[in-house]
């Protein structure tokens, strides 16, 4: 896994582009991460993460983290296209003060998440409940920075 870029030269080389703040755009994705976040909570309570489920958890979660990483970045007038989008907003954790081991933690998210989708890779029951408990820590500081919008 390659050292992520920092957002600033990501938007200096064009993967992040300057465009007019979108909050309704925004607040559509808000709206849909809680409610895959409260299909999340429904699932796990009924069918508890295993070997079998695992890898649509953690897709789960991925989502319900990008969407609000976008959302708040279609606030600030930031938007991703095309290959290195994902890279560019998990690089945006920085810019909204999360620590270093979160942005790490999401990035590797990211990598896997990505070999889960085109490479077929199995991810474990221990690995869903790692990016479980990330969410659980990280998903109130997103809410939180959105609150900080206005949204």
């Amino acid at each position: 896994m390659k050292l992520l870029k920092n957002f600033g030269k990501l938007l200096k080389e064009g993967k992040v582009k300057t465009q007019t703040p979108n909050k309704s755009r925004a607040n559509f994705l808000i709206q849909e991460a809680k409610k895959t976040r409260l299909f999340l909570k429904k699932l796990i309570k009924n069918f508890e993460i295993n070997n079998e489920n695992s890898n649509s958890i953690i897709k789960l979660i991925y989502d319900i983290i990008m969407e609000l990483i976008r959302a708040r970045m279609l606030l600030n007038g930031f938007g991703t296209t095309g290959v290195g989008a994902h890279e560019a907003e998990v690089s945006y954790l920085k810019e909204l003060g999360f620590s270093e081991n979160e942005v790490q933690f999401a990035d590797q998210l990211r990598y896997f998440r990505n070999g889960i989708i085109y490479y077929g890779k199995i991810l474990d029951k221990e690995y869903a409940e790692k990016v479980l408990n990330f969410l659980n820590r990280i998903y109130p500081k997103l809410i939180k920075s959105l609150q900080e919008k206005n949204v």
